[in-house]
């Protein structure tokens, strides 16, 4: 089974981030049987100049294998499609 690596970038008290955070936990965790593993990690900008440099006006950002995917909001309904995509 293929995985799938997905990166949250945000930062603490983000509201934005926080719904982000949520959409990806739900949409991770109601995937069907079969789906490839999902691997979700979050970076803080706070943390990582590199990160803050390039993306401090667009987060929350989403990361599906390293590519753009997504920044502001998440629709729930087109990440899962991401994810399930044939890889």
């Amino acid at each position: 089974m293929p995985t799938v690596s997905l990166t949250l970038i945000g930062k603490p008290g983000c509201h934005l981030c926080d719904d982000a955070r949520d959409a990806v936990r739900e949409v991770v965790g109601a995937l069907p049987d079969g789906a490839p593993d999902v691997v979700v990690e979050e970076r803080d900008i706070l943390q990582e100049p590199d990160l803050y440099e390039k993306y401090v006006e667009e987060i929350p950002v989403v990361l599906i294998d390293g590519r753009m995917h997504t920044y502001w909001r998440v629709d729930p309904d087109r990440l899962r499609s991401a994810l399930l995509e044939d890889r």
